[in-house]
């Protein structure tokens, strides 16, 4: 059962496709529509802690969590310092002379924390006499050569767009193409950077401040101060924690539980198309009171699923070199279903208790359950029909229970 106020009207959501004829696709290129308008800029170095806190959206956890060590920070110095030429920063005009980045964060986050003074050049390879120094320890000249040196941009204008929608669709394809190379995005880092909003302010809160969540999912957040190279894929399974938080995998599950909750309204089947308009659509609908209701419904449903499941919380009894075991890791194919279906028990105290006072009996039902259906969670069904398969299961599951069977 939703919350008041919480059931989002998604009847507004354009997914049919458009056929045009040639004359007709010519026509609308003519009028300009969907094309992108840019001018080109730079800015000089010395300005830009100035340019950064007075006209740009500076958010350090816009896009990713990933970040650069120092010594990458000190290299593009370095190429500041020999003059070697350095990509553009892509910005969007969100209103006049306002901006936020689409692409560069990282340059201008090492330049404004070098004219801070935020840390020592180190690693450089041309000039390793400037190691250990921070930029007002650099002899004069050199600064002096620095400060002379641009950053150049282009900027995607606000006239662009001629809608709220067109411009999410524009920031979306201009988004993406930026962040082909590298290390590829995550869905939810890409949504981050894309329907940045209030409600998704709050999923990124719940996801860094909710201890149990953390416990649960073996997830290790990483400290303001603590840095994480963006180049270095973690491969070890022991510091898998660590890369769900840094990839953004965990504001990603506390999405996934409020857009389920709504699954039979929204028409897509893909999750990631889900979870996108879910979101879209929470941004704009939802204020403060639904937002700290919402807040209070998953903690409570979490603080629940850990009273009845303990340290088997999200975990699937899976096959294992010929016998079943329950698997260490969490897993979303019961994540999902086990917090959707318990968010409906949370306010029913007496059913609550029940099943808390008869987890013994929910764990030896569901480990009929994942033997009884082992192929609805071998991980390659994910699509919406798949999820809410998976719920009827687990709400038989505690039904049984609370029924005394």
């Amino acid at each position: 059962m939703l919350l008041e106020n919480e059931k989002l009207d998604f009847s507004s959501a354009d997914q049919d496709s458009v056929t045009l004829t040639n004359d007709e696709i010519n026509e609308k290129y003519q009028r300009g529509e969907m094309r992108i308008i840019t001018e080109q800029g730079r800015y000089p170095l010395q300005n830009i802690k100035e340019i950064l806190s007075k006209n740009m959206k500076f958010n350090p956890e816009y896009q990713r969590r990933r970040v650069w060590t120092d010594i990458q920070k000190s290299r593009l110095i370095e190429s500041f310092i020999i003059n070697i030429p350095v990509p553009p920063v892509f910005l969007y005009e969100i209103e006049f002379s306002k901006y936020e980045v689409m692409d560069g964060l990282q340059r201008l986050s090492t330049l404004y924390e070098f004219y801070d003074n935020k840390f020592s050049l180190s690693g450089l390879e041309v000039w390793p006499e400037l190691n250990d120094k921070r930029y007002d320890q650099l002899p004069d000249k050199v600064q002096k050569g620095i400060d002379r040196r641009y950053i150049s941009t282009i900027v995607i204008l606000n006239e662009t767009a001629k809608s709220i929608k067109e411009e999410q669709i524009l920031k979306k394809f201009v988004f993406e193409r930026l962040n082909t190379g590298g290390t590829k995005l995550t869905d939810q880092e890409t949504r981050n950077a894309l329907f940045d909003g209030d409600f998704n302010t709050l999923c990124m809160k719940i996801a860094r401040e909710n201890t149990t969540f953390h416990k649960l999912w073996k997830i290790k957040p990483f400290k303001e101060h603590e840095v994480v190279n963006e180049d270095s894929e973690i491969i070890e399974e022991k510091e898998r924690n660590l890369k769900v938080f840094i990839r953004m995998e965990d504001v990603e599950l506390v999405l996934r539980f409020f857009a389920y909750r709504q699954l039979d309204y929204i028409s897509v089947t893909k999750v990631k198309d889900i979870l996108d308009l879910y979101l879209k659509q929470a941004n704009q609908s939802y204020n403060e009171e639904i937002h700290n209701n919402l807040e209070e419904l998953f903690n409570n449903t979490l603080k629940l699923t850990e009273a009845i499941f303990e340290d088997k919380s999200f975990l699937l009894f899976t096959k294992r070199k010929g016998e079943f075991i329950w698997y260490a890791s969490p897993s979303k194919l019961v994540y999902d279903p086990i917090m959707n279906v318990l968010s409906e028990y949370v306010n029913q105290k007496e059913k609550a208790s029940i099943l808390i006072e008869r987890k013994d009996v929910v764990i030896k039902k569901m480990e009929k359950l994942f033997k009884s259906h082992s192929i609805d969670f071998n991980g390659r069904n994910n699509n919406k029909s798949d999820v809410i398969r998976r719920k009827g299961l687990f709400k038989m599951v505690f039904e049984q229970v609370l029924e005394g069977k």
